[in-house]
């Protein structure tokens, strides 16, 4: 039986929504639809309905009625949806094509490196400002970063899916955990041990950061799964080939953009338009994510190449 969030969508789960990560309240659930007074489990005909009984007293389609089709019968395989754009093959039911961008809902092309309109990957759904199921909400920033390398996951890139990569990359993604972005975020999670970034290869001119989601076939370029603050889709990175953008997704916590040296980002980017990124700018998501995108180095070229 599915359930309904608090941001009105339909989720599977009945604990926290598997769109937007909202925790779901069983007592706010509409109650389930009264059975039938016909006894057969069939709605009855509503007046004016176009339906009437023939001589055995079963009804029959009025002239011009089309009758009512059939349901899949069960175990039928969901109905792939070809993007018009790329044609890639996605989940029947999937706002935005998983390759491209593309917006199955208003037709709209994805947005090209430059900024043209209508070229963008855009959000899965809205996600509210404090949503519980998809991390702590971000409160007012405070302290200072000096930019040195604080902390981070493991020194390792991932593996590229087959057939996605280029032969070469120019830029590259360093991800830290930040103590003094965590210190600004009050997260119940504890903050994982500082250390080396993870060094991730931007192949793309167009990246998603985010966390993987096997139910919404979301695998981005950038994972953050370790960070619980981060949404599912959090922002998009694209390149012109010598600038690079962000832009908010419609994220729970937000996006926010600062300096190396300076103080704390304290509020986020705005959702949709796309901010260009300094030489020294960093991201700031989840509850302790900073990442950092710059340039390859000839020797790093070689190692991830």
């Amino acid at each position: 039986m599915s359930a309904v969030c608090p941001n009105g969508h339909t989720s599977q789960a009945d604990d926290y929504c598997d769109t937007c990560g909202s925790p779901i309240d069983a007592a706010a659930q509409p109650p389930a639809p009264a059975a039938s007074a016909t006894g057969s489990g069939s709605p009855a005909p509503q007046a004016g309905s176009s339906l009437d009984l023939d001589p055995a007293g079963m009804p029959s389609a009025a002239a011009g009625a089309s009758a009512p089709s059939a349901p899949p019968a069960p175990g039928t395989a969901p109905t792939a949806l070809e993007c018009p754009n790329c044609g890639t093959e996605n989940p029947d039911g999937a706002l935005f094509c998983e390759a491209c961008g593309y917006d199955f809902t208003t037709g709209a092309m994805p947005r090209d490196a430059s900024g043209g309109a209508g070229e963008a990957d855009g959000p899965d759904g809205p996600d509210p400002r404090e949503g519980a199921g998809d991390g702590p909400s971000a409160g007012p920033s405070a302290g200072a970063s000096d930019g040195a390398p604080e902390g981070g996951a493991p020194a390792t890139a991932p593996a590229p899916a087959a057939g996605s990569a280029t032969e070469t990359f120019d830029w590259l993604a360093e991800v830290w955990v930040d103590p003094d972005w965590y210190q600004t975020q009050h997260a119940e999670d504890p903050c994982p041990s500082p250390g080396l970034p993870a060094i991730m290869p931007l192949r793309h001119r167009s990246v998603l950061l985010g966390r993987v989601s096997t139910s919404r076939n979301t695998h981005p370029e950038i994972d953050l799964s370790s960070d619980p603050g981060v949404s599912r889709r959090h922002a998009q990175l694209t390149t012109d080939g010598s600038r690079w953008f962000v832009e908010d997704l419609g994220s729970s916590n937000g996006t926010f953009v600062g300096p190396a040296a300076g103080p704390l980002p304290e509020q986020p980017i705005a959702v949709g338009p796309r901010t260009e990124l300094g030489d020294d700018d960093r991201l700031y998501v989840g509850a302790w994510t900073r990442v950092v995108v710059r340039r390859a180095t000839p020797d790093e070229v070689e190692a991830y190449g």
